[in-house]
């Protein structure tokens, strides 16, 4: 049989930088250990039935099949999380949003609601920590709430509630003190599109009409109907798309706007906050 080392030496050999990071993961994977154990363990003799199972895994990494597709999980804010074909794989730069959530003057009981949740990511990482936040996530994709699902009983924060809905459609007249929102927002015909994990995820909760701006001018222009006075409408964006949202939110009559930049330093979340007349 062969060694944990052994089998690492010769599985990253496909182009990229991360070829050793990502064989790691798939092996602690199929092996059910953390990386640092095979570290600890480069001797270890592997079964051949996971020797099989990591090597199906390493050549679907190498057709460029996401790791987190592969593994069926991806950390976001300290949290594991399910992911599947139905859901977007969670980023750093979304923590930017949530950051920015969490540093908002919201009561201890603030209703929230996350549109577009996905696999849950945004709803979950701001309930768990905000315990008396009344979170709401929604989604149109029954296959990303069956996602959403399994992770609200995995993490165990059952006061997150999940509902069906494109958009603001199923809330009838519903309002809260903070919208959040990660929607598409890549233009179609992009050529990031054919690079990296992007190629594998979701087409409708990455591309959107109108140069990528479509669903951002929705939950714009949606929003005054759905906050209470004082609440606040955090958007993530693409990159370039700063100053559209700026106008967007001034236009549709809101106060307090801002832009919060990730951790590359490019623009990424931007809100503002309603007051009612």
């Amino acid at each position: 049989m062969a060694t944990v080392g052994e089998l690492l030496r010769r599985a990253g050999d496909w182009p990229g930088d991360e070829a050793r990071r990502d064989a790691e993961v798939l092996l602690g994977h199929c092996l059910q250990q953390p990386r640092a154990w095979l570290y600890a363990w480069p001797e270890a003799e592997v079964d051949a039935g996971v020797q099989r199972r990591f090597e199906l895994l390493l050549q679907q990494r190498r057709q460029g099949r996401p790791v987190a597709y592969l593994t069926g999980t991806r950390e976001f804010w300290s949290l594991p999380l399910a992911v599947d074909e139905h859901t977007l794989i969670p980023r750093p730069e979304t923590e930017t949003l949530v950051a920015w959530a969490l540093e908002l003057p919201l009561s201890a009981t603030a209703a929230v609601i996350d549109l577009g949740t996905g696999s849950g990511a945004i709803a979950l990482a701001v309930a768990s920590e905000r315990p008396r936040w009344q979170v709401l996530a929604v989604d149109a994709c029954p296959g990303a709430l069956r996602v959403a699902a399994a992770n609200v009983a995995a993490t165990g924060l059952q006061r997150v509630t999940l509902v069906r809905s494109d958009w603001y459609g199923a809330l009838c007249g519903r309002r809260f003190d903070l919208l959040l929102s990660n929607p598409p927002y890549i233009a179609e015909g992009d050529p990031h599109l054919e690079l990296g994990d992007v190629r594998f995820e979701p087409r409708s909760a990455l591309v959107a009409p109108g140069a990528g701006l479509a669903a951002l001018r929705r939950l714009v222009a949606g929003a005054p109907d759905h906050l209470l006075d004082s609440g606040w409408l955090l958007l993530e964006h693409g990159f370039e798309q700063g100053p559209a949202v700026r106008v967007m939110l001034r236009e549709a009559g809101f106060s307090e706007i801002a832009t919060r930049c990730d951790m590359a330093d490019r623009e990424r979340v931007t809100g503002g906050q309603w007051r009612a007349e």
